[in-house]
């Protein structure tokens, strides 16, 4: 029986579809309210959570990055070194949308100088997807995502 779960596990592995290119291998699938299915980057360590989308010169209208904080808490996004304009979705610990920053620009000048978003209510995810989606993919505080 046990030879027999390894080979059904084996044959799954083999038959899904295949990465592509070294980003492909943590990309996570992520269900939008009206179905749509995005490819996301897991962020859960400091670090990740700290550089994000830092450095990026474009993000694909099906690609995202997931947030993952450590407990419910205030947190907020600085657009440092973020060279693409960002929707952010904040999300609680049920996933249901609490707030979208819309559109947000790039901060071309010094850390300290950058304008924070979120960071209004207690959240325990944020999605950040290319600027202008949440609206194109008809986002709205209460949608649930899916993930």
């Amino acid at each position: 029986m046990r030879y027999f779960l390894l080979a059904a596990a084996l044959c799954a592995i083999s038959c899904a579809p295949k990465p592509t290119n070294v980003e492909d291998f943590s990309l996570r699938p992520v269900t939008l309210p009206g179905g749509r299915v995005i490819q996301v980057e897991m962020m859960y360590s400091n670090l990740d959570l700290l550089r994000g989308l830092m450095y990026r010169t474009s993000l694909a209208p099906d690609h995202g990055m997931l947030f993952v904080y450590p407990h419910p808490d205030h947190y907020y996004t600085v657009m440092y070194n973020v060279l693409i304009p960002l929707d952010i979705v904040w999300m609680d610990t049920d996933r249901r949308i609490l707030e979208i920053d819309e559109n947000e620009p790039p901060c071309k000048t010094q850390a300290s100088q950058c304008g924070k978003y979120g960071g209004k209510l207690i959240s325990a995810y944020a999605l950040e997807i290319g600027g202008g989606l949440a609206r194109k993919y008809g986002l709205q505080a209460g949608q649930v995502v899916q993930f």
